[in-house]
């Protein structure tokens, strides 16, 4: 019943109608006061289906209160006709990408990218005789390695606060006082 009326009583309300698209979509508006403010509500109704995906971006961005006016119909016959030229140029651009790798020689299809050339990447590690890979025997506590180690980073007063220049830093070594 609440339908049936509410219906009813669309039908004597003061909704105006302000623009259709090509889809045959109509875009309506109504103003209505909202705690003392007059606030403006609105709307689309679909031709059809209710399909979101087949408002225009102008349109949409009306309907959000991004634009305070409507699109016009000579504003969105322009604005078809400028993506349909922007289509036809980057049919064309890639027709002549596709032109000049076969020139070089090199013919292929533009789209997905090839994936990283993995055996170069996999070529910097060492591998043994057998193919495994050899990892760095490295410990991460023990200040002496093979590599020669000043004094005055090896032997450093412990202290509670952190101290030392960018020669005897060492990252991980300094814990906060307890």
């Amino acid at each position: 019943m609440s339908r049936l009326w509410a219906r009813f009583a669309g039908l004597f309300s003061n909704k105006t109608l302000i623009g259709m698209d090509k889809s045959g979509n109509r875009y309506f508006a109504k103003s209505e006061p909202i705690d003392g403010i007059v606030k403006e509500k609105r709307w689309v109704i679909f031709k059809g289906e209710q399909d979101p995906t087949s408002v225009p971006v102008e349109w949409i961005c009306w309907l959000n209160g991004q634009r305070k006016k409507a699109p016009t119909t000579e504003e969105m016959v322009e604005l078809e006709a400028r993506r349909e030229r922007v289509k036809l140029n980057v049919a064309l651009l890639k027709k002549e990408e596709e032109e000049r790798k076969a020139k070089e020689g090199k013919a292929k299809s533009i789209g997905k990218a090839t994936g990283p050339d993995l055996k170069s990447f996999i070529q910097q590690f060492p591998t043994d005789t057998q193919g495994n890979i050899i990892e760095a025997a490295s410990d991460s506590n023990d200040v002496t390695s093979d590599k020669q180690v000043p004094e005055s980073i090896t032997k450093q007063p412990e202290s509670s606060e952190p101290s030392g220049s960018g020669s005897s830093y060492r990252p991980g070594t300094w814990q906060p006082p307890t």
